[in-house]
């Protein structure tokens, strides 16, 4: 069931926080991408049983986890009644030492976050992630397989990482181009993870700090920046000119497939 509600504006399942809808913004030719069917958030890892008919209420049909194996064993999904679930490991094919595993020791161990994040290492280590999302195998693979599936999915969609800010950010980000929304928009819908996460996260802020630690060392690695999403379009539009010819050329989503995904998501009355 779709309700409405603001474009962008975050749906009040606490324990899933970073939890909207991608719909309801408008593209350059005018329509309009349909709300209601595709949702993006932290896993559900952590979903609590009085969310559980908050989350049922959105009748989601397949859940699209972006996640490394290791992160759906240390917390699996609470997948919605009925939904389908389907992992698709983006970083599978990245160094061990760089994924997203590391994170934990980073948060809880103030001195290893100085010496790996310090001078920005952060951002340089999310800017090249937003590369790999674009050029790793194992992106291509998973990307492909979550737009040719989304393009033919019976009912709303989940899309989700961990956090809900990198790997679902550019999954979002690419659909919403690819539906010709304006970029200005993508970046917006994009940043508003700052609103919607960085909050739900203050106690992860608050140990650091009682553990000796910085906390706007955090901010960088656990919020969203422009100049990641920057990357990763630009990167696209180094390797393969346009939007489309990514989808087509660069992850092989078939043209059929892109037509469908359009006809899908778009409203055009």
């Amino acid at each position: 069931m779709s309700i409405s509600r603001p474009v962008g504006s975050p749906i009040p399942v606490s324990s899933v926080p970073n939890l909207r809808d991608a719909g309801g913004y408008r593209t350059a030719d005018g329509a309009v991408v349909r709300t209601g069917l595709i949702y993006r958030s932290t896993d559900l890892g952590q979903l609590t049983d009085s969310d559980v008919p908050a989350l049922d209420a959105l009748g989601i049909a397949a859940v699209y986890d972006l996640r490394t194996v290791a992160e759906r064993e240390n917390r699996p999904d609470r997948v919605p009644a009925g939904a389908k679930e389907v992992p698709l490991d983006v970083l599978a094919d990245r160094d061990p030492s760089a994924a997203p595993a590391m994170l934990q020791k980073l948060l809880e161990d103030p001195r290893l976050a100085e010496q790996l994040l310090g001078e920005g290492e952060t951002s340089t280590h999310l800017l090249n992630s937003y590369r790999e999302f674009v050029e790793l195998p194992s992106a291509v693979t998973a990307y492909r397989a979550l737009y040719t599936d989304l393009a033919h999915v019976e009912g709303p969609a989940l899309i989700h990482c961990t956090t809900g800010k990198d790997r679902t950010g550019w999954a979002v980000a690419a659909l919403l181009l690819l539906l010709g929304v304006d970029e200005g928009q993508v970046f917006e819908e994009y940043l508003l993870t700052n609103e919607q996460l960085l909050p739900a996260l203050a106690p992860i802020f608050d140990r650091f700090r009682a553990h000796g630690g910085n906390p706007d060392l955090l901010l960088p690695l656990l919020g969203v920046r422009r100049e990641y999403l920057e990357v990763a379009v630009g990167r696209m539009r180094a390797d393969f000119g346009d939007i489309e010819t990514y989808f087509t050329r660069g992850l092989g989503v078939g043209a059929e497939d892109v037509a469908a995904l359009r006809s899908r998501l778009l409203n055009r009355d």
